[in-house]
C-alpha cells in the first residue's frame, strides 16, 4: 500500500505542476530562465560525454528542444511534465513544454531529460507552429554509450532519452504534447 500512495502522490504532482496556470513554457523571470539555461546547458553537456555519437548526431540536426528533468509518476493513470528549450542550428528559439497523460499497466515514479531531434526545417517548423504531439509509437533511443550511432530520424524526428532516477514499470499508451513559445 506504501508504494500505491508514493506513486498516486507522484502522479497528482506531475500532473497538477503541467496544468497550473495554462502555458508555462517560457519562465517568468530572468534568474529562471539563466536557471533552465544552464540546466539545459548541463544536461546537453552529460549526454554528449555519456555518448559522443550523440553530440554528432545533434550538432548534424537541423534544430532540437531540451527537455533538462522531466518527473513522471503513475498508478494505472500517469503523467509526466517538463521544460525546456527549442533550438533552431545551434541558436536557442524559444521555450516549451512537454506533458503526457498514460493509461495502462503502470506504478511508480522517474525523473528523465528528454532531447528531441528535428531532420530539417520543415519536421521544426511543425512542432514551433501549434501545439504538437509524438505519437505513442514513437520509439525514444535510451541514452548510452554508442546508442545514438544507431538513431534514425522518423519522420523528420528523434527522441533520446537519460534516465536521471526514479523506478517505473510500464506497459501504457500514450503521446506526448508540446508546447512553444517563442523568445520575445
Amino acid at each position: 500500500m506504501r508504494h500505491s500512495t508514493l506513486a498516486a502522490a507522484l502522479l497528482l504532482a506531475t500532473l497538477g505542476i503541467g496544468m497550473i496556470g495554462g502555458c508555462q513554457a517560457a519562465p517568468k523571470t530572468e534568474a529562471k530562465r539563466d536557471a533552465l539555461d544552464a540546466s539545459v546547458q548541463s544536461t546537453l553537456d552529460m549526454m554528449r560525454a555519456e555518448d559522443p555519437t550523440f553530440g554528432r548526431f545533434i550538432d548534424e540536426a537541423y534544430g532540437y528542444a531540451v527537455y533538462p528533468t522531466v518527473g513522471k509518476g503513475g498508478l494505472i493513470a500517469g503523467g509526466a511534465y517538463g521544460k525546456g528549450e527549442v533550438f533552431e542550428q545551434g541558436r536557442m528559439i524559444g521555450y516549451s513544454d512537454l506533458t503526457q497523460v498514460t493509461v495502462g499497466a503502470q506504478i511508480g515514479g522517474q525523473s528523465y531529460s528528454e532531447v528531441i531531434a528535428f531532420q530539417n526545417k520543415a519536421a521544426l517548423d511543425r512542432f514551433i507552429e501549434k501545439e504538437y504531439a509524438l505519437e505513442a509509437g514513437v520509439s525514444a533511443v535510451a541514452l548510452k554509450s554508442g546508442a545514438a550511432k544507431n538513431a534514425r530520424f522518423q519522420n523528420g524526428v528523434a527522441v533520446f532519452v537519460y534516465i536521471k532516477g526514479g523506478l517505473m514499470a510500464e506497459a501504457a499508451v500514450g503521446g506526448q504534447r508540446f508546447r512553444f513559445i517563442p523568445v520575445r
